[in-house]
C-alpha cells in the first residue's frame, strides 16, 4: 500500500528544508517522502486496556476508524526522520487546519526553524543547513556564499506569491499534509492485528502489513480518539518511523521581529510579490 493510494499510516510529507533551499536561488523543488529512522525500535509490547475498544473489529475496520479520527483532527505534531533524494531530513513541527505551523527541520548536519502564519513563511537556518540545502540543488559555491552571508542568523521571509510559497503552504496545511491518507479503503485488506503496545505511554493496537521483505506497523490509540500514533517501517529501502501527537492542541505562532528578517525578493528580485 502506498500513500497515494490510501495507506492508513503514511501521511505525505514534503521536505520543507529542500523546498526552502530551492526557493532561495532556483525556485521550488519539493521532495516527497515519508519517514526513515532505522534506529527507532517498534513499539514495546504492552497489555491492552480492558475492555479492548477494538474487540471484535477486523483490522481493516480499525484502520477505518483510525483514518477518520486522524483526518478530523484540528491540529497535530509530527516528528520523524525523512529521506528525500538520499538526504537525511529530521522533522519536528506542529501544524493546524488554519495554515499555521512551527517547528524545526534538519538536513544532514544542519538545522533550521520554521514558522508560518497569515500566509507568510519564515525560516532561520544555520550555515550547514543552507549550504547543504543549496548544494543539493546544484547551486554553485560562488552563489552560495553571498546568500549565506546575507541570511546567516536571520529569518528568510517568504510571502504569498513568491517562489516556493505554494509548496511551503502545503507543508503547513493540515489537509495537504494528510492528503492521500486513507482515500482508498480497499488497500487495507492485507492488514493483520499485531500485539498491543504503548506509544509515549498511550496504549495502542498495532496493525501490520507485510509486503515482501518490508513490514509496516501502524499504531492506533486505544484510549480517547483512535488516532494514528506511530508508523514503524522495517526492511525495504526506506525503514523508519513517523510519530503523531498533540492532536487538537492550539498551535501558537509569532512572527520574528522585522529587523531580524530578510525578504526573499532580496535573493530573487525577479520572483513575483
Amino acid at each position: 500500500m502506498r500513500s497515494q493510494s490510501g495507506h492508513p499510516g503514511r501521511p505525505r510529507l514534503r521536505a520543507a528544508a529542500v523546498v526552502c533551499a530551492a526557493v532561495a536561488v532556483a525556485g521550488p523543488a519539493p521532495a516527497a517522502a515519508w519517514a526513515a529512522a532505522p534506529q527507532t525500535p517498534a513499539p514495546a509490547p504492552a497489555p491492552a486496556p480492558s475492555p479492548d475498544p477494538f474487540d471484535g473489529l477486523a483490522p481493516d475496520r480499525i484502520a477505518d476508524r483510525a483514518v477518520t479520527a486522524t483526518r478530523s483532527a484540528d491540529s497535530l505534531r509530527m516528528t520523524g526522520r525523512v529521506v528525500a533524494d538520499g538526504q537525511r531530513l529530521d522533522v519536528d513541527f506542529s501544524v493546524d487546519d488554519q495554515g499555521s505551523c512551527k517547528g524545526r527541520v534538519g538536513i544532514d548536519d544542519g538545522t533550521a526553524e520554521l514558522r508560518r502564519l497569515d500566509g507568510i513563511t519564515y525560516m532561520k537556518g544555520d550555515e550547514a543547513f543552507w549550504r547543504t540545502s543549496m548544494t543539493s540543488q546544484g547551486v554553485p559555491e560562488s552563489q552560495i556564499a553571498p546568500v549565506i552571508e546575507l541570511i546567516q542568523g536571520r529569518w528568510l521571509k517568504i510571502a504569498p506569491g513568491q517562489a516556493g510559497s505554494g509548496d511551503l503552504s502545503e507543508v503547513c496545511d493540515l489537509d495537504s499534509l494528510l492528503d492521500g491518507l486513507g482515500k482508498d479503503g480497499s488497500d487495507r485488506a492485507g492488514l493483520t492485528r499485531g500485539p498491543d503496545a504503548e506509544v509515549d505511554g498511550t496504549p495502542v493496537a498495532t496493525l501490520v502489513e507485510k509486503d515482501g521483505g518490508e513490514t509496516t506497523t501502524v499504531s492506533v490509540a486505544q484510549e480517547g480518539e483512535p488516532y494514528i500514533r506511530e508508523v514503524v517501517r522495517t526492511g525495504g529501502d526506506e525503514p523508519g518511523t513517523v510519530t503523531l501527537s498533540d492532536f487538537d492542541r492550539p498551535v501558537k505562532v509569532t512572527a520574528p521581529p522585522a529587523g531580524e528578517t530578510v525578504d526573499l525578493s532580496r535573493l530573487d528580485p525577479g520572483s513575483p510579490v
